[in-house]
């Protein structure tokens, strides 16, 4: 029977041992605390005096243990809350033998025990009852560390996370990792060692992982930034390292990290950039106790709005979605967590304009978030009436509901693809945004008597201010090419990929919507808000980090495939067209983009009669009327490439 196997049969010592070995600990310390008084001499010793008072000492004892658990620790887990409960167990039984000299003295009777007994017999008992207890820890450490196949680490961060992650090993007999070192960046420090592992300097990562032919590193530090933590992960998978990452502390389960919450990194973690900041005090000034409409609530930025917005004090949240089932998942998950919040699912299709006015109607908000949108670009290339049909009639629905009632701020998240479109999703989004600012600058202009009965409202009620927001794909959300190569890669490969050359923007959901959430507050009117997106991504280094993040290796166990770029697709998105610039506003992540602008007449007839032929589901017509709108529009790998080719006289 081998270490490992015996180890696993060792099981947790009985709370009765443990008691009898505490009140053995105890009669042997009264015996070295006498030894100790009387020189070693025992043939000084009054040893009916010893008797009784040992007999004292073992009910004194015996109460005393009993009442404050000394017993009840796991020994192999003894910790410093162990050795405050003995510490106070010894003063307690050692007090009461005081209190008894002090009680005999005043009767004029002789004490019970010397004063100097008692003090080298209490700290003698406490020192013994430690040591044993972590004599067995160290046993167990040191058997589990016999096994021969243990898994060689470093631990990142050399802080009360990286303490956690350490303890979390020594508590659970059936992780088999040895840990090397501690790396930390912080000098202070470099040098020092905890429970007996010494903290290196992360400099010097590299050479470490040559010396100790590392299998794993454990990132566990939350203020490590992306860029130092990217360069790490890279060093570890070109030398086929593992990496893993500990979760953030508050989803500790009693505060207390599990070996199975110890995971592998994910991609997000290092597409993640530094934390943006966003002015939460001006945001909560203007939405405080204010209705809020969120369309699209049961989509991934959608839902994350309405999760943002329950951080404040709001007034009502109406969450719109036409998906049944995904919005009763947010109710559910909003009822749980926030259950003094005021919010209200509501089941509903943009597009539907009877059901729009009776949302208008009954809860009148006073700031919307049109977020209800089709974004997948192959299929709105082959569905381009439906595209036109929930991207532009679906936002000139809400947005001429939004004026008809009043509403303070209307809120557009559109598309880095509407940008020089290729494809139907990304034209449908442009002349979205061309809508809501036409409508903005119509209506600051008081010319606002347009042909779908809004003309009789009076000039002072039509004062909504149209606000729209640009950004590129988002981490994790369902359209998002991460959860793909994730179910891909699971399933052994391929993993697909368009084109060698093909790049995107990422942003995480939260950071977008905080953006969101900012430049809907900042916001005059007719702004089109560009975020900041960093340093686009190459796809195909993107599937191969994943791939070697879960421990294979490209081209070899998982294979990557080029299937060539799908209908409408572009090889890198864009933020600006070639005619657009941008001015800086007090946010550094956000800029104004400076665009043409529209004749909202004009613009208002030409939409009229795309939803006509959206509505008729002639694609033909209906793409080639969006062409008409959007100049810029030049459709790529698509069946409507052909219609690039017809004069714009004649289109």
């Amino acid at each position: 029977m081998n270490s490992s196997t015996l180890f696993r049969q060792i099981n947790i010592v009985p709370r009765w041992i443990i008691f009898i070995l505490d009140l053995l600990i105890s009669f042997l310390s009264l015996g070295i605390a006498y030894s100790i008084k009387y020189n070693f001499n025992i043939t000084l010793i009054n040893y009916v005096e010893f008797s009784r008072n040992t007999l004292i000492e073992l009910v004194i004892s015996t109460i005393v243990f009993f009442t404050v658990k000394t017993y009840a620790g796991i020994i192999r887990y003894t910790s410093a809350q162990d050795s405050f409960r003995i510490l106070m167990a010894v003063i307690i039984s050692n007090g009461a033998f005081f209190l008894m000299n002090i009680v005999s003295v005043a009767f004029s009777k002789p004490v019970f025990i010397s004063n100097t007994i008692l003090v080298v017999n209490s700290l003698t008992c406490f020192l013994l009852m430690v040591i044993y207890r972590v004599l067995i820890k160290y046993i167990f450490v040191y058997i589990k560390n016999l096994k021969l196949d243990k898994k060689r680490i470093i631990i990142y961060g050399a802080g009360e996370a990286g303490v956690a992650t350490k303890r979390t090993f020594d508590h659970d007999y059936k992780v088999n990792k040895n840990i090397v070192a501690f790396v930390d960046d912080d000098q202070r420090k470099v040098g020092k060692t905890i429970d007996g592992i010494k903290i290196l300097d992360a400099k010097d990562l590299l050479t470490l992982i040559e010396e100790h032919e590392l299998d794993e590193i454990i990132f566990a530090s939350y203020t490590i930034l992306p860029e130092v933590k990217n360069n790490i992960v890279d060093i570890c998978l070109e030398n086929d390292i593992k990496v893993l990452s500990i979760p953030p502390h508050d989803v500790w389960p009693s505060g207390k990290l599990q070996p199975i919450q110890i995971q592998k990194i994910n991609i997000e973690d290092l597409l993640n950039r530094k934390s943006i900041e966003i002015d939460i005090a001006g945001i909560q000034k203007e939405l405080k106790g204010k209705r809020i409409l969120i369309t699209g609530a049961a989509g991934s930025i959608g839902s994350e709005i309405v999760r943002q917005l329950l951080k404040l004090d709001t007034g009502l949240i109406i969450m719109c979605d036409q998906s049944e089932t995904a919005l009763h998942h947010l109710y559910l998950e909003i009822e749980e967590t926030h259950t003094d919040s005021n919010f209200h699912a509501f089941i509903g299709d943009v597009r539907d304009e009877k059901r729009m006015q009776h949302l208008f109607e009954t809860y009148k908000p006073h700031y919307v978030y049109h977020a209800a949108a089709y974004k997948h670009v192959p299929m709105m290339e082959d569905n381009a009436a439906e595209a036109v049909k929930t991207n532009v009639l679906g936002t000139k629905t809400i947005a001429d509901l939004a004026v008809k009632f009043g509403v303070r701020k209307f809120v557009m998240i559109s598309t880095d693809k509407a940008v020089n479109p290729t494809n139907v999703m990304g034209a449908s989004k442009r002349i979205a945004e061309i809508y809501v600012q036409s409508l903005n600058k119509s209506l600051s202009n008081k010319d606002f008597a347009f042909s779908n009965g809004l003309s009789h409202l009076n000039s002072t009620r039509a004062n909504t201010r149209f606000i729209t927001t640009r950004f590129g794909n988002v981490l994790g959300s369902n359209g998002s090419v991460i959860p793909r190569f994730k179910q891909q890669i699971e399933k052994g490969g391929p993993v697909t990929v368009t084109h060698p050359e093909i790049t995107r923007y990422f942003m995480t959901i939260p950071e977008a919507c905080r953006l969101v959430l900012e430049a809907g507050c900042m916001g005059e009117g007719g702004e089109i808000y560009i975020f900041d997106m960093g340093k686009s991504v190459k796809i195909i280094e993107l599937a191969k980090t994943m791939i070697r993040l879960a421990g294979l290796v490209p081209n070899h166990d998982i294979k990557i495939e080029y299937t060539g770029l799908r209908p409408g697709e572009k090889l890198f998105e864009e933020l600006l067209n070639d005619n657009e610039n941008t001015m800086p506003t007090h946010h550094e992540k956000i800029m104004i983009g400076k665009v043409r602008e529209y004749l909202f007449n004009e613009i208002e007839r030409q939409i009229y009669d795309l939803i006509h032929h959206a509505k008729n589901n002639d694609d033909q017509q209906v793409v080639m009327s969006m062409k008409q709108i959007v100049h810029e529009f030049k459709s790529k790998n698509s069946v409507f490439e052909e219609l690039d080719l017809i004069p714009k006289a004649i289109l």
